[in-house]
């Protein structure tokens, strides 16, 4: 019989058994000094592949960094089996700071943002002049989450043997952004993509657009099917007949020093995310204008110091009118 009370001792004390093994828990977490630097090329249902120095790598996240993800772009830190053999697993420990994020929500009514691609330095915004019509409001929102995430914007028009691109482009001249014009034969015998390879040389770059516009074939074209296999990155998913991309990839640009993202073409982008008030950072001539507007001002109500700024002639109007267009695309959905 076991005493208890005032004269128990050390032999009388029970101690449950550490059903997880013999180790104590602790708060200290490993420092994974020895970790190897590698990027992320493409994440599938948990699995994430990675390039390490010359090899692909499969690894998966480790349950210290909790629910923070890691997306296709982002420098992770590598620990575990990295010889990149079949059926082999390595866990990523860290995942570096970002310099850039892509951000979309489902819908404007949606609170849980998604980080689609990091460390892009520009978006490549892919958009057909007809066969699908343009969707302009589509772009601008594109161009909204660019400002936003901190990448600068390629605007990539296709099918110009259908229709002309003036029109479109006069929409976007006065937010002065880079621009490529190509037709659909263009699209297939490479013209299309040297043009668009000068703006990717030593950049990352993500593709977005919706169905029908041309983008994973333009993608394919600046990346070949040849050179993907030979550098033993994971291919894009292929379905009834055309090349579908399910998930974002990143592919090297060949002599280029640069890298290309294809994500998975877009019906809607929501902006549910995006705080207006940043959107104005991207028009660093109207930017000190704002200084004379009312407190959480719209930039587009009777007292914005903006209108002011814009007869005194220190900015253009054509800036001001996009600046409020996009600001407008917030509220709206695409099809409007």
């Amino acid at each position: 019989m076991r005493r208890y009370g005032r004269n128990a001792d050390e032999d009388d004390i029970r101690v449950r058994p550490n059903r997880k093994g013999n180790r104590p828990r602790t708060s200290i977490r490993p420092k994974h000094e020895d970790a190897a630097e590698g990027m992320v090329l493409t994440v599938d249902r948990g699995r994430i592949t990675c390039l390490v120095g010359d090899r692909t790598i499969t690894a998966m996240k480790a349950r210290e960094l909790g629910r923070k993800a890691a997306v296709v772009g982002d420098r992770v830190s590598l620990v575990g089996d990295l010889s990149g053999n079949k059926d082999t697993l390595a866990r990523i420990v860290r995942i570096g700071e970002r310099s850039s994020v892509l951000r979309r929500t489902a819908d404007d009514d949606d609170p849980y943002e998604r980080v689609v691609v990091a460390n892009a330095d520009q978006l490549a915004i892919v958009t057909a002049l007809a066969d699908p019509e343009p969707r302009p409001r589509l772009v601008d929102r594109c161009l909204v989450a660019a400002f936003d995430g901190g990448l600068e914007p390629l605007l990539v028009m296709t099918k110009s043997d259908l229709a002309p691109p003036e029109k479109l482009l006069e929409l976007y001249g006065a937010l002065d952004i880079p621009y490529v014009v190509t037709n659909r034969e263009e699209l297939y015998d490479g013209g299309a993509a040297d043009r668009v390879r000068e703006h990717l040389t030593g950049r990352t770059t993500a593709f977005v657009g919706h169905s029908g516009v041309g983008k994973t074939t333009l993608v394919n074209a600046l990346v070949p099917e040849e050179r993907r296999r030979s550098t033993g990155h994971v291919n894009a998913v292929t379905g009834r007949g055309r090349h579908t991309t399910t998930s974002a990839l990143a592919l090297p640009l060949a002599g280029a020093g640069g890298w290309v993202i294809d994500t998975p073409g877009v019906r809607s982008f929501g902006l549910n995310h995006v705080d207006p008030s940043r959107v104005i950072h991207a028009f660093p001539d109207l930017e000190p204008g704002t200084e004379g507007c009312p407190r959480a001002c719209s930039h587009d109500e009777p007292d914005c110091a903006l209108d002011a700024w814009v007869e005194e002639g220190r900015a253009d109007t054509a800036r001001l009118y996009s600046l409020r267009r996009l600001l407008a695309t917030r509220e709206r959905h695409e099809g409007d």
